[in-house]
């Protein structure tokens, strides 16, 4: 089984106010490993998810596209902290405030968690806020090395937020920890930007390739793609942009999904493989991932496609 760990939460969206209006919202199930948990599932994986749900309207709401993609919820005990918000607030002209009310994807134990763990573990997802608060990331790390006695594949995808957190530095020597347990760390440019602007995407890699266990990076470039680095090669891969474009919510979180999909089905997902990738191995991930992170943005909002999407349009790319 896949699982997948870190926060869910509703994303409450302001429509522009104009004059004295009031604020109308509108709510969306979100949260980068949530997103990432149910396009793997989508794509045809046993997966599992590792997160408190609260009690509250909003985790009933959470918990319906799980259920529609088939992912196991592990922490089946729903919890009385309210569901987390991250409420965007947009003014006339239409920019964005952001605000994280965090609740219920803290309520846990590492004990509880670890418990909830399946016996049979292929891979470990984690990322997003895990390493923000001294406290959660010492829960999380418990559980990753947890994950690690039963053999699973760790990979990471950190979202680095700057603003949601007081002690950067701090934060950088949490997330550090992390980093070290990774066979595979998939990161954004901006992650780069904001951990270090100094240093260019391949001195990046370089360092990361070079943490005790990490074997494959890539690296999100936005509309520029994306990029793998591997002891034994590198590749570049363009986006695949759809027809019709619905927005970019969660494309990063569905090219993670592909590429972890296609390594595993190419028996690619394990340490001492992952890093043998060549060049030829590493444009075929990307672009698999690619046509993924595509058919989620032809949609509003994060809506990874099925497998037989994906499919059939590689068969029709085919040359």
């Amino acid at each position: 089984m896949f699982v997948v760990g870190g926060e869910s939460l509703i994303d409450l969206v302001s429509e522009p106010r104009q004059g004295n209006d009031a604020i109308r919202m509108q709510a969306h199930p979100g949260g980068s490993p949530y997103n990432c948990a149910i396009a793997l599932a989508k794509l045809g994986n046993s997966t599992g998810y590792l997160c408190p749900i609260s009690k509250d309207g909003f985790g009933t709401y959470l918990l319906e596209p799980l259920a529609e993609a088939g992912v196991r919820v592990l922490l089946e005990e729903r919890v009385a902290a309210p569901t987390t918000l991250a409420v965007v607030t947009l003014d006339a002209q239409g920019k964005a405030q952001y605000e994280f009310y965090r609740g219920a994807d803290r309520a846990f134990t590492a004990e509880g968690m670890i418990a909830a763990l399946p016996d049979k573990l292929t891979l470990f997802q984690i990322g997003g806020f895990c390493p923000i608060l001294p406290e959660d990331a010492a829960a999380w790390i418990e559980v990753v090395r947890a994950a690690v006695a039963k053999g699973a594949t760790i990979s990471i995808d950190p979202n680095v937020r700057p603003s949601l957190v007081e002690d950067f530095a701090a934060y950088k020597q949490r997330l550090s920890a992390f980093l070290d347990l990774a066979h595979l760390i998939k990161v954004s440019e901006e992650d780069l930007q904001a951990l270090d602007a100094g240093k260019s995407i391949e001195a990046h890699a370089a360092e990361l390739l070079a943490r005790p266990n990490c074997e494959l990076v890539v690296v999100t470039l936005g509309e520029g793609g994306s990029r793998a680095f591997t002891a034994a090669g590198q590749a570049h891969a363009g986006i695949y942009a759809p027809p019709a474009f619905g927005d970019t919510v969660g494309a990063g979180d569905s090219l993670m999904a592909g590429i972890l999909t296609w390594l595993e089905e190419t028996g690619s997902l394990r340490p001492g493989v992952l890093g043998a990738l060549d060049d030829a191995a590493l444009a075929a991930t990307l672009r698999f991932g690619a046509v993924v992170a595509g058919l989620n943005c032809a949609q509003k909002g994060c809506r990874p496609p099925g497998r037989s999407e994906v499919d059939a349009l590689l068969a029709s790319l085919a040359p």
